[in-house]
């Protein structure tokens, strides 16, 4: 049975070159580390329900407030920085954008500065946040 201390060696050998490699961070990836929300829970995927949940919202509909939350969330957790996330709500007219700056990790965290523009009867209104990341993949504004 010599065979098999042999055998375990290098299968112990080949298997050390999987872990061997090493990790480029040039830019946070938001999402890399955790996993996202399901589907279902989007709208809870910002503790707080972001910008729009506050002044900024006042005048949105719950629907249109849905609208703008999901546009915070995929601005956060997937769009790259300085591109905006456009939410439309067709019976009103109501609209915004949602954008989102570099990550950046502070601690264990990844973390974005947004802005949220909403366009409502022609007027434009905007507020900005801090958003981070949690370890069950929602995100939290910082108050």
């Amino acid at each position: 049975m010599r065979f098999a201390p042999v055998a375990l060696i290098a299968f112990a050998a080949a298997l050390s070159g999987c872990v061997g490699g090493s990790l480029s961070q040039a830019e946070l990836q938001p999402n890399q580390f955790a996993p996202a929300p399901a589907k279902a829970n989007v709208i809870a995927g910002i503790e707080g329900g972001g910008l729009v949940n506050g002044t900024l919202g006042t005048a949105l509909s719950r629907q249109q407030r849905r609208l703008a939350m999901e546009a915070e969330y995929r601005a956060l957790e997937s769009t790259p920085a300085g591109q905006d996330v456009a939410w439309r709500d067709g019976g009103s007219g109501r609209a915004g954008t949602v954008r989102a700056a570099q990550p950046y990790r502070v601690g264990s965290q990844d973390c974005r500065q947004y802005t949220h523009t909403i366009e409502i009867n022609g007027a434009s209104r905007a507020a900005r946040g801090t958003a981070c990341r949690n370890p069950d993949g929602s995100w939290t504004l910082l108050g």
